[in-house]
């Protein structure tokens, strides 16, 4: 099993993340974040991975750390349960619609964090939740991961349905990246001998 616990403590945040990438999608979140929490299930259902967070941060000053330490505590684990790379396709894409939203993420275990995130978000808040902290938790995450990521929200009307097509569709891609390729067997899928 493909799995991974991580813990990051810090003076602003203290978060634990476990994840197994050959799970069933379940999810136990708790970060203090509601609509967080909403979009990590996205990721561990359409992803089939089963992640459990625990996150308390300073939420009396804002939800930017919890965020972004979020990201990067899943960045870590999912490093570390990804293993070696070998016989994995590598790569993973997937378009999601979502009633009048439709968002394309495009993913490569690389081992090079790259991000281009695209996304004009029609309002600055889905409730309480300042949109521009998805940008670090997407930051954090492919900065600890390895991974290279483009998000492009091609359409939408709803913020909250733009955040959801994103997160699921970025679940959808994981998961057709982290697969195991039975052509490949256990070779690394890539001409360098490294990723």
């Amino acid at each position: 099993m493909r799995t991974a616990q991580v813990t990051r403590n810090t003076l602003e945040t203290q978060i634990t993340v476990s994840l197994n990438l050959d799970g069933t999608g379940s999810a136990k979140l708790a970060t203090g974040v509601p609509f967080l929490d909403h979009m990590l299930d996205q990721i561990a259902r359409h992803g089939l991975i089963d992640l459990d967070i625990e996150a308390k941060g300073d939420l009396h000053i804002d939800a930017h750390h919890t965020v972004e330490d979020t990201g990067i505590t899943l960045g870590q684990a999912f490093a570390q349960a990804l293993g070696d790379k070998k016989g994995i396709r590598r790569y993973g894409h997937a378009y999601v619609p979502l009633d009048e939203a439709l968002s394309r993420v495009v993913i490569d275990l690389s081992g090079r964090p790259g991000l281009e995130y695209h996304v004009d978000y029609t309002r600055a808040r889905i409730g309480e939740f300042d949109v521009d902290l998805f940008l670090e938790f997407f930051r954090g995450f492919i900065n600890h991961a390895g991974v290279t990521l483009h998000i492009d929200n091609l359409r939408g009307i709803n913020a909250h349905h733009q955040a959801e097509t994103i997160f699921k569709a970025f679940g959808r891609a994981l998961r057709m990246a982290v697969e195991a390729d039975a052509r490949m067997g256990d070779v690394l899928p890539s001409t360098k001998g490294a990723l």
